[in-house]
């Protein structure tokens, strides 16, 4: 409480039900979960039915896989001019 610990998770848990607050606020503040809530709408009011069909099956492949069909959209999107491109992923 005087910003010298952060509690453990089950302590965090407890205050934040006790508050009836969510744990991220009381982890991270009302920007950050401002923040969150944005991007689960942005989410949300994205992806369709066949988005989120696509997802499932890219999922369920294997993780070479995964990571070419990765690296093909990433390459699509830099070329549209894409503002939500992701950084290239570091080499393995």
């Amino acid at each position: 409480m005087n910003a010298e610990a952060i509690p453990t998770q089950d302590k965090l848990q407890e205050l934040a039900r006790r508050l009836k607050v969510e744990p991220h606020f009381l982890r991270f503040g009302d920007r950050t979960l401002r923040h969150l809530r944005a991007e689960q709408k942005r989410w949300d009011e994205g992806a369709g039915y066949l988005e989120r069909e696509t997802f499932d099956a890219f999922l369920q492949l294997p993780a070479p896989q995964r990571k070419l069909i990765r690296e093909v959209i990433l390459t699509f999107a830099k070329v549209h001019g894409s503002s939500t491109a992701v950084a290239d992923p570091p080499q393995s």
